[in-house]
């Protein structure tokens, strides 16, 4: 049965985000998983993660200036210090929230600049951020994104973040595996979920079209489940969904893996 993690930063939007972790844990989510912790204080969220008994299973590195247009920074030649200063960052809040993986987005890189000079910062920028995170006890991902969603974005195929993952070498540095983009660039969810499975890390979920509840649309997620206990897989399963009308009242999907549908009292 999958273990299922609410995305803080999808779900329970109807509540003040630092409001959600109560409401998270009352709905009967163990682990949660957000994109950008950083305008709020390391102690903060951690006090509210203990309060709450809930675990932060992932959260992303700064994707620099989201305001921008930005996507993260890890293949955008020219802001490797920069880069740098965002997996400290990261690093010094996962210490404090007790949180193991960190999300390390490619970014979007300007039209002009090429591919190859691309790749081969991304490549760095991953090897080095390995070993500092290895240091720390961290695992980093790395998850491709579609092209209608976030154009241009660096890494959208399945076999170029195998490549990259083979390349780079580093045992903390694994796939996040999210359902919802692979069938939008490529489809074929089972044959990959068995074939990636060793450098699996992470799994998200989110219905085809629209990113709404898993229960909407062409995946059908419950034989999806059945795969993954098959093969043995132990992470987390993250809910990055836009709910369609209200996070409670689209929650009855998720009852038969431990997930209320409303709050009690």
């Amino acid at each position: 049965m999958p273990r299922l993690a609410a995305n803080l930063s999808f779900m329970f939007t109807e509540w003040p985000f630092l409001e959600r972790f109560d409401v998270a844990a009352a709905c009967g989510f163990t682990g949660v998983e957000y994109l950008s912790p950083y305008d709020i204080p390391e102690q903060e969220l951690a006090k509210r993660l203990k309060d709450a008994g809930l675990q932060t299973v992932l959260f992303n590195l700064s994707p620099g200036d989201r305001d921008a247009g930005e996507r993260g920074l890890a293949a955008l030649p020219g802001r490797q210090a920069e880069f740098r200063e965002t997996l400290q960052q990261a690093l010094e809040y996962a210490a404090i929230l007790d949180c193991r993986q960190l999300h390390v987005m490619a970014g979007i890189p300007h039209a002009d600049e090429p591919h190859a000079v691309c790749r081969e910062v991304y490549l760095d920028n991953l090897r080095q951020a390995s070993e500092e995170a290895a240091k720390a006890g961290c695992r980093l991902l790395i998850e491709p994104i579609n092209q209608q969603d976030m154009p241009g974005y660096f890494l959208s195929l399945q076999e170029d973040a195998m490549t990259l993952l083979s390349e780079v070498g580093a045992d903390n540095l694994g796939l996040q595996f999210d359902l919802y983009h692979c069938q939008i660039m490529q489809g074929d969810l089972e044959r990959r979920l068995r074939a990636q499975m060793p450098q699996i890390f992470h799994i998200q979920v989110a219905g085809v079209p629209g990113r709404h509840e898993p229960s909407v649309g062409e995946v059908k997620y419950p034989y999806l489940f059945n795969v993954m206990d098959e093969l043995g897989y132990d992470g987390w399963v993250g809910c990055e969904y836009h709910p369609l009308a209200g996070t409670l009242e689209g929650l009855d999907w998720a009852r038969a893996y431990g997930v209320s549908a409303r709050l009690p009292g």
